[in-house]
C-alpha cells in the first residue's frame, strides 16, 4: 500500500525540523556505485545510491522532490519529469523552463532545505546529491517514511550508475537507456575523432576569474577527452571539487592555446551586454595580450546550461572542435545540443546555441 498522506500531529512536529542544514561538501571521490536495483511483487524499489546505501522505496513513484538542476535535467530527459513536485531554488532560476514555481520551492539551495515544506509535499522519495545535506535529510525525513537517495548527476564518473538508478527509481529504463544511448553517442564520435591528435594546451576557468579545473574534477577530463592538455595539469588538490584560485600571472607562464570561460549554467540566456563584458574582459586583462590563446583569438565564453550539460558531454564536443578543426569539419557540436534542448528538455522555443556559446574572440 502506498504511504497515506502524514497526520496532522507529525506534521505539527515536522516544525522542528525546518531548522536549514548547512552544506557537508563531501570529497568528491567516485564512489564506484552499481545500482544493483530490485522491485518486489508488492511494489517495493530498492536500489543502491551513489553512496552505496540500500535504498527502499514505496512504488511507483508518483511524487518525488528532486534537488540539483541537473538532476531535474536528468529526471525530465528519461521521461519522469512530470512526477516532481518539489525543488530547490537553484532549479527554478537555472532551468526555468521546466515550469516549477515559488510554490515548488523546498530549499534556498542543496545544502538548505525545509523540511516542514517536503513533509507537506507527501513525496514518495527525495533525491539529493552527495554534495547536498543528504545525510541530515536522510535522518530528518526518517521518521515520515520519505526515503532519500544520493544521486549526484553533475558527476562524469558515475554518469550510467545515475541515469540507472533514476531509470529504476521511476521506472523508466527505456527513457533511461535513451538518455545513455545518446551520451554514448557523443564521447564514442569525439573520442574517434581525437584519436592520434597532438594535445592542444588548454586553460579552462569556471564561473569566476581566475578559478580553474586541476586533476579530479569534471572539467579537467573534459579537456583530456576533447584531445587538449590541462595547462594546471601538474597540480593536485583544490576544493571538494578539484577547483582552485591561480595567480593570474601563471596563466601568462602557462601559455595556453585556448581559453574556455563557463559563466554559471541558466537556460535563460544572458543579455548580451552581459556576455560580452566577459568576452571582452578577458583578453584585456593584464599581461594577457600576449598569450597564444588571446593573440590568435582562442578565447571561448559559454553557459554551463549548455556546456556542463548531458554530464559534460555536450561540452567536450564543442571544445574538441575547437582544439581540432580539421577533424571536427563535418561535426557541428550544435546539433547535439539541440537534441539535447528539444528531445530531451521539451524546449519548444529553443534559440540556437548562439545565446550560449560565443565561438572565438579576436583579439
Amino acid at each position: 500500500m502506498k504511504r497515506t498522506v502524514l497526520t496532522a500531529v507529525l506534521l505539527t512536529s515536522a516544525l522542528s525540523l525546518a531548522a536549514c542544514g548547512q552544506v557537508e561538501v563531501a570529497d568528491g571521490a567516485t564512489t564506484g556505485a552499481t545500482t544493483g536495483a530490485t522491485a518486489d511483487a508488492g511494489g517495493d524499489i530498492t536500489v543502491v545510491d551513489d553512496q552505496g546505501r540500500e535504498v527502499t522505496i514505496e512504488g511507483p513513484v508518483e511524487r518525488a522532490v528532486v534537488t540539483l538542476s541537473y538532476n531535474n535535467e536528468f529526471v525530465e530527459a528519461i521521461g519522469a519529469g512530470d512526477r516532481v513536485v518539489g525543488v530547490d531554488r537553484g532549479t527554478v532560476n537555472r532551468v526555468p523552463y521546466l515550469g516549477f514555481e515559488e510554490s515548488d520551492v523546498v530549499g534556498e539551495s542543496i545544502g538548505e532545505l525545509n523540511y516542514e515544506a517536503i513533509v507537506a509535499l507527501d513525496p514518495d522519495v527525495a533525491i539529493i546529491p552527495r554534495n547536498g545535506v543528504w545525510q541530515e535529510a536522510a535522518d530528518q525525513l526518517a521518521d515520515f517514511g520519505i526515503p532519500v537517495v544520493v544521486v549526484t548527476s553533475w558527476d562524469i564518473d558515475v554518469f550510467e550508475e545515475t541515469i540507472d538508478i533514476l531509470g529504476e527509481v521511476f521506472g523508466e529504463p527505456d527513457g533511461a537507456q535513451r538518455v545513455r544511448d545518446f551520451h554514448e553517442e557523443i564521447v564514442t564520435e569525439v573520442a574517434a575523432r581525437v584519436e592520434g591528435t597532438e594535445p592542444v594546451p588548454v586553460y579552462w576557468e569556471t564561473d569566476q576569474p581566475y578559478i580553474t579545473a586541476l586533476p579530479g574534477s569534471g572539467f579537467d577530463q573534459v579537456i583530456t577527452a576533447a584531445g587538449g592538455t590541462n595547462v594546471f595539469g601538474d597540480i593536485e588538490g583544490g576544493d571538494a571539487q578539484h577547483e582552485i584560485t591561480i595567480d593570474p600571472a601563471s596563466v601568462v607562464e602557462r601559455d595556453p592555446a585556448v581559453i574556455v570561460h563557463e559563466m554559471p549554467p541558466s537556460a535563460e540566456p544572458y543579455g548580451e551586454e552581459e556576455v560580452a563584458a566577459v568576452v571582452s574582459g578577458i583578453p584585456a586583462r593584464p599581461g594577457w595580450s600576449g598569450i597564444g590563446a588571446v593573440q590568435s583569438g582562442e578565447v571561448y565564453v559559454t553557459n554551463g546550461w549548455a556546456t556542463s550539460g548531458l554530464s559534460k558531454a555536450i561540452a567536450t564536443a564543442y571544445l574538441a572542435s575547437w582544439l581540432h578543426p580539421e577533424q571536427f569539419a563535418d561535426l557541428d557540436p550544435a546539433d547535439y545540443l539541440e537534441r539535447w534542448a528539444t528531445e530531451f528538455q521539451g524546449l519548444s522555443d529553443y534559440p540556437g546555441d548562439a545565446p550560449y556559446v560565443t565561438v572565438g574572440t579576436a583579439r
